[in-house]
């Protein structure tokens, strides 16, 4: 399965003045004999429902799928990235595909499968999860403190057979 995010914006330019206007990232998966589909990537079982089609293709032996999930990005694309530079601070809310979780959740909420109560149950208790993860992972230590592994450890584990250019810059650390 090929996937192809497209969050409305390279670094800076909003994709329409790039041209993704013209043709759909999707689109281009004919060029070369591959089935594509162009997805809400904002919708939960949209989402589902075309990564399963692709996936049972793929164990059919049938070929590659090339997916376009259309979505929105929010926030900064890399620290070095302000987006308050070239759009609106508050552009995201008027995204009209929304929040896929607030889509979900009234979507399960109007079938009688969901409601407000084990809606905020489930966030408390994958916020303590998420906090208590974290917690864990900062006594193992973090960037300001704690213990830091040698140089040589980042070297090990990345190659079943290290390259020489690697084992000469390994080398030249004296590691």
């Amino acid at each position: 399965m090929l996937n192809v995010v497209n969050n409305q914006w390279a670094i800076s330019s909003f994709q329409g003045i790039a041209g993704g206007d013209a043709a759909a990232f999707a689109c281009r998966g004919h060029g070369f004999n591959i089935p594509a589909l162009r997805v809400d990537g904002n919708d939960y079982l949209a989402v589902y429902a075309a990564s399963k089609w692709a996936i049972d293709r793929a164990r059919s032996n049938l070929g590659p799928t090339l997916i376009e999930w259309v979505t929105y990005r929010a926030a900064a694309h890399s620290t070095s990235d302000d987006p308050d530079r070239y759009r609106p601070a508050d552009e995201f809310a008027a995204w009209p595909l929304g929040d896929p979780i607030s889509r979900l959740k009234q979507h399960l909420i109007g079938m009688g499968q969901w409601d407000e109560n084990s809606h905020a149950a489930l966030i408390d208790e994958l916020s303590a999860e998420v906090k208590a993860a974290a917690k864990s992972a900062e006594a193992k230590g973090t960037l300001g403190k704690g213990p830091r592994p040698s140089r040589a450890k980042m070297f090990n584990h990345v190659f079943a057979q290290m390259p020489p250019h690697l084992q000469r810059q390994r080398r030249e650390l004296g590691c």
